[in-house]
């Protein structure tokens, strides 16, 4: 399942903190921030969550996949995201299964 904006909006009002319309603005804001922090080139850390930086691309050869001809890919910035070690943690945690029984006898 995706998460949406409007879920997290939704989240948000369910704590009974804000006005959805609060909530929309605040989320809407907390967006704007990051997007205008990582246009600028800037990295955006949130503690216990992880690490999103725009890395710089190099132009490279590639392949257009539709007729296998070569291309020159140009220069380009991309967003990564490192988590951080809570977040790992706390995934693989929730995601633990019990182990199976065993079928020896």
């Amino acid at each position: 399942m995706t998460v949406t904006k409007a879920q997290i909006v939704e989240n948000l009002f369910a704590k009974n903190l804000f006005t959805k319309g609060e909530s929309a603005q605040i989320i809407e804001t907390l967006f704007e921030l990051i997007k205008q922090s990582l246009q600028d080139g800037d990295d955006v850390m949130i503690s216990g969550f992880g690490k999103f930086s725009v890395k710089e691309k190099q132009q490279r050869r590639g392949r257009n996949p539709q007729t296998g001809e070569p291309m020159t890919l140009n220069p380009r910035r991309v967003v990564t995201f490192h988590y951080s070690g809570i977040l790992k943690e706390k995934i693989n945690r929730e995601n633990e299964k019990p182990p199976l029984p065993s079928r020896r006898k």
